[in-house]
């Protein structure tokens, strides 16, 4: 297995083209937000993501998941990704990391 096709390489290439991905109502990338809860990749470089929207009625619920899906297609290896929507445990504040915190003046 060449060192491209690493689970955790990928993993970290994944992660790098979800934070170009952002919430249309916050200035903050959607990963730095914790709406990513989970992202697993099996041996067959299949992706599934587990993420949540700030609320319910989220203004892009049906386009965000298909952008996130979309761009993390376009990862080297990855032969394909699913997004499931989750609302267990609800988003909230404290799931942000300290650098969304910051950047939106709440540290």
């Amino acid at each position: 297995m060449s060192k491209e096709f690493d689970p955790n390489i990928m993993g970290e290439k994944i992660i790098k083209v979800i934070k170009t991905i952002f919430d249309p109502e916050i200035p903050v990338d959607i990963y730095e937000l914790g709406l990513i809860y989970d992202i697993m990749i099996n041996e067959n470089f299949d992706v599934k993501i587990i993420m949540t929207l700030t609320t319910p009625n989220c203004p892009v619920a049906e386009t965000l998941p298909v952008d996130v899906e979309e761009k993390v297609k376009t990862v080297a290896g990855v032969k394909s990704a699913k997004v499931e929507i989750t609302f267990e445990p609800p988003w909230s504040q404290e799931l942000m990391s300290d650098e969304a915190k910051l950047e939106l003046g709440m540290l």
